[in-house]
C-alpha cells in the first residue's frame, strides 16, 4: 500500500523527535512541520500544503529559494574549488568578494575578515575592540555600551549585550561579561530626534568613558530583541559622541544589511560609517552560512602595530569558496534587480494589510519600515496555538514573544503579501 503524504510527514516528525534538537526548543520541539522543497516565496510541506514564506528562513533569502544566478554560481565553484583552508592561501571569491562588500559598506571600512555566521561576526567584531585597546596599551578599556532592547547572537560573548531583561538570554545574566545598558531609543522611525532620546547614553558615556572600548548598536531597527524602528538622527549624533569619547563605534547589521530596511545598509539611512560593521543573514541570498567582519583602517592598523600583531581568531571554514560564489550572486542580483522598488511596494501593502490589527484586542503597536512588518501584542502568544493556526490559514510565520512580525523575501507578489497580511489578521482575530 502507498505511503501518503500526511503519513511520511509524520513519521519524518516521529523520527526528528527521537534524535534532533531544534532551536529555542526542548529536546523534543512542538509544534513542528516537515519541509519538502522550497521554490521562489514559497514553501511546500511534506504532506501537500503550500505556505507563503513570511520569514524568509529568519531574513535571510531575500531573492526567495533556488533562485538560478544562485544556484548556477554554486554548481560552478563546486567543480572547480568547493574549500581550502584560509591560512596562508587565497582565492578568488574570497578577495573579490571583500573588495566588493568594502564597494557597498559605508565608507571608511577598509579591511574585511570573512566568518561563518553573524553571531560569530559579532563575536569577531567585539574581539577587535577589546584587541584594539590591548594594543593600545589600554587593557582597562574592556566593557562595551550597547542600548537595552537589542540582540546580537546566541555566543557567549553576544548574548553578554542583547536586551539583559527581556532578551531571550536573561538567565544567563550570572555567567555572561557586565556591560554597561542606556535606554532603548524612544525615537520613531518617522520622529524628529532630540537630545534627550540619546541623554541616557551619553551619560553612561560620559561617567564609564575610561572602561568603554566601544558601542555596539543595530542600525535604525533593533532585531529579535524588539523588533524597534528609530529615528536615523540618533546614529549621527552616536557617531559624534564615541568620536567626543574616543569610543569605537560597532553597527550590527546582521539583519539589517543587503536591503531590508529599503537601503543597502541600515547605516545608510544616517549617512554614518562605523569603526567596525558585522554583516550576515542575507549574505548569499540565504542559501548558505557566511558573514563578514567590516574594519576601518585605524583599527586594523592599531592591532598590526600592536602584540601580537594578529586577530586571534581563524574559523575553520572562513571564507568557504561556496559560500563566497553564492554571496557573488546575490550582489548581482542587488545590482541587476529593481530590489528597492520591491521592498518599498512590500512596504506599502504590509502597512495597508497589517493596518486592520491596530484595532484587534491585545494589539499594542503595528509598525513597518522597508520589508518588515510588525503586530506587537501586549502579551507574549502561545506558540503550540499560533503557530499550527498559520499553518492553517496558508502561511508561514514564527512570532517570538509579544512579536508577531513578517519578513518576506523581496520576490514576494502582491498577492502573497495579501494573503501573509489576511491571515496574520485572522489569526490574531480568532486567538485574541
Amino acid at each position: 500500500m502507498t505511503q501518503s503524504d500526511s503519513e511520511r510527514a509524520q513519521q519524518l516528525v516521529e523520527r526528528d523527535r527521537r534524535v534532533v534538537w531544534h532551536p529555542y526548543a526542548p529536546p523534543q520541539a512542538e509544534p513542528l512541520f516537515a519541509v519538502d522543497r522550497v521554490e521562489g516565496a514559497e514553501i511546500h510541506l511534506t504532506d501537500g500544503r503550500t505556505l507563503v514564506d513570511g520569514m524568509s528562513s529568519w531574513w535571510s533569502a531575500i531573492h526567495g529559494y533556488r533562485h538560478p544566478v544562485i544556484e548556477t554560481a554554486i554548481k560552478e565553484q563546486l567543480e572547480r574549488l568547493p574549500h581550502i583552508m584560509f591560512g596562508g592561501l587565497t582565492h578568488e571569491p574570497a578577495v573579490r568578494l571583500c573588495e566588493r562588500l568594502l564597494e557597498v559598506a559605508p565608507r571608511g571600512l577598509e579591511r574585511v575578515f570573512l566568518c561563518d555566521s553573524g553571531s560569530i561576526a559579532v563575536e569577531v567584531a567585539i574581539k577587535v575592540a577589546f584587541q584594539y585597546w590591548l594594543s593600545r596599551g589600554r587593557p582597562e578599556r574592556n566593557r562595551l555600551l550597547t542600548v537595552e532592547g537589542g540582540y546580537h547572537g546566541d555566543t557567549f560573548a553576544t548574548m553578554a549585550v542583547c536586551d539583559p531583561v527581556n532578551g531571550m538570554h536573561d538567565f544567563f545574566r550570572g555567567v555572561l561579561p557586565d556591560h554597561r545598558f542606556a535606554e532603548r531609543p524612544s525615537c520613531r522611525f518617522d520622529e524628529p530626534f532630540e537630545e534627550h532620546h540619546i541623554a541616557d547614553l551619553a551619560g553612561k558615556l560620559e561617567r564609564h568613558r575610561d572602561e568603554i572600548a566601544a558601542v555596539i548598536v543595530e542600525p535604525v531597527v533593533q532585531g529579535a530583541g524588539g523588533m524597534w524602528f528609530y529615528s536615523p538622527a540618533y546614529l549621527r549624533r552616536l557617531r559624534e559622541l564615541c568620536d567626543e569619547h574616543d569610543v569605537l563605534l560597532v553597527f550590527d547589521e546582521i539583519a539589517t544589511g543587503f536591503g531590508r530596511t529599503g537601503e543597502m545598509f541600515g547605516a545608510d539611512h544616517a549617512d554614518v560609517s562605523p569603526d567596525i560593521l558585522s554583516l550576515g543573514k542575507s549574505l548569499t541570498g540565504g542559501t548558505m552560512t557566511l558573514a563578514a567582519t567590516l574594519v576601518s583602517e585605524r583599527v586594523s592598523g592599531t592591532i598590526a602595530a600592536g602584540e601580537p600583531g594578529a586577530l586571534m581568531h581563524g574559523p575553520t571554514y572562513m571564507g568557504n569558496p561556496l559560500a563566497c560564489a553564492a554571496a557573488h550572486a546575490s550582489l548581482d542580483l542587488l545590482e541587476t534587480t529593481p530590489w528597492r522598488e520591491n521592498v518599498k511596494r512590500i512596504e506599502n501593502e504590509l502597512r495597508e494589510g497589517l493596518a486592520p490589527c491596530s484595532a484587534l484586542p491585545g494589539v499594542g503597536d503595528v509598525r513597518t519600515l522597508g520589508a518588515i512588518g510588525v503586530v506587537e501584542l501586549e502579551a507574549p502568544v502561545d506558540m503550540k496555538i499560533v503557530q499550527p493556526a498559520f499553518v492553517e490559514q496558508g502561511i508561514w510565520v514564527r512570532p517570538f514573544g509579544k512579536l508577531v512580525y513578517l519578513m518576506p523575501p523581496f520576490v514576494t507578489s502582491s498577492e502573497q503579501i495579501g494573503e501573509l497580511t489576511r491571515g496574520v489578521e485572522a489569526v490574531l482575530r480568532a486567538h485574541a
